[in-house]
């Protein structure tokens, strides 16, 4: 059974942060479980959510104060600190600068890595993807701490301690993940891959303020009090998918492939939560992204057919369009999905949906929120409307 620490954090004085993730690992198992999880002489690296260049303090990504607070704990075990991410779009630097975690970083002398250098890996015991390349500093870090953000996710629905490791695949290579993997499902099976790879060891989840409907990027604050700690990434994540509303994580597609695969735990039993109980801490009226669930069907062609008709699609809210053609640049099936066409003198996206695999990056990573996801009619006949 996995242990998962479920704390109450009111918000972000670092102090305060620091205090509850202290408790938190003494639930878990103190000074002893801090010196077995940091062996003497190990380098950590710390994986924080960049997405994307942002505003220090913005719920799209993780908190500093919360990332200065794991750093003041975990220095009493290593001196030999970094961190790192590749966002989704812009320069690695610039946003660990915006967001406040470069100044946290020079002033506790925490190296930055910008995941720009990789190194080509196998793995062998793998579920589907065996072949990689992957930054070099998370895969050469003998201790890698994942600090994901809680938020809805478009692909994913959530998005967390598992998803939270694909910024370990540098720059513009995930879009060729995308193109590679354009079935969900087959998505997190290499997401699960990845995170054996890079052998995450922790995770702490940034639930102070986590992020409901058009996530990952462009939904809505949403104030939830929580931090959520443990060496099982499924478990951090089955945790918190419980908390926004999937009362079966098994209705989320990353946790579907932990459970079908035997990856981690995931179930309710298979999980002992210390500190808050999930129903005491469980948010209210939190507008989930899509709703869980899917349909299974003996013939896969038929499972492929519906799942094609199914499926949500990139719809354009367009008196919010400013016509920068970010949609159209991280698009990984670039010239065959979207075209820039003029509207009323204004350059607007259109999309050609029968080539579209439904990566969403054109949603998540929209400067200006001008892109959400929106059920087929079917769909919504069928009660998976997005609104949770």
């Amino acid at each position: 059974m996995q242990k998962v620490a479920l704390l109450k954090c009111s918000d972000y004085n670092v102090e305060l942060i620091e205090k509850t993730l202290r408790n938190g690992f003494e639930l878990l198992g103190g000074d002893s479980y801090l010196r077995k999880l940091i062996p003497h002489g190990s380098s950590v690296l710390l994986k924080p959510n960049m997405l994307s260049i942002e505003q220090a303090g913005s719920p799209v990504i993780t908190h500093y104060a919360v990332f200065e607070a794991v750093i003041r704990i975990i220095k009493d075990y290593s001196s030999n600190i970094s961190f790192g991410d590749s966002p989704g779009f812009g320069d690695p630097r610039k946003a660990a600068e915006k967001s406040g975690l470069m100044a946290v970083a020079n002033k506790f002398g925490v190296k930055f890595e910008d995941f720009k250098e990789t190194i080509h890996v196998k793995l062998d015991n793998s579920i589907l993807c065996k072949s990689w390349d992957v930054a070099k500093a998370p895969y050469e870090a003998d201790v890698v701490i994942s600090l994901p953000k809680l938020k809805t996710h478009a692909m994913a629905y959530f998005t967390g301690a598992i998803k939270n490791q694909f910024g370990c695949i540098s720059g513009t290579q995930k879009a060729g993940w995308h193109t590679r993997m354009p079935d969900a499902n087959n998505f997190c099976k290499m997401l699960l891959d990845l995170n054996t790879l890079i052998g995450t060891s922790f995770a702490i989840l940034d639930g102070i303020i986590a992020m409901e409907g058009n996530g990952p990027k462009n939904g809505n604050p949403h104030k939830m009090d929580t931090i959520i700690m443990g060496e099982s990434l499924s478990a951090v994540d089955s945790v918190a998918v419980r908390l926004i509303g999937y009362n079966n994580p098994l209705d989320t597609p990353t946790l579907k492939e932990v459970y079908d695969n035997k990856w981690g735990a995931v179930l309710e039993e298979e999980i002992e939560v210390v500190g808050e109980t999930i129903s005491s801490m469980k948010a209210e009226n939190f507008k989930l992204s899509r709703k869980g669930g899917t349909f299974h069907f003996s013939s896969p062609a038929v499972s492929r057919f519906l799942s094609g008709m199914l499926a949500p699609s990139p719809s354009l809210i367009e008196d919010k369009c400013i016509g920068c053609k970010r949609c159209e640049e991280v698009c990984p099936e670039k010239g065959k999905v979207i075209k820039m066409v003029e509207k009323n003198n204004k350059l607007k996206p259109v999309w050609e949906m029968k080539n579209c695999i439904r990566c969403f990056c054109c949603q998540e990573l929209c400067p200006a929120g001008a892109i959400e996801t929106r059920n087929t009619t079917l769909g919504k006949l069928l009660g998976m409307d997005k609104r949770g």
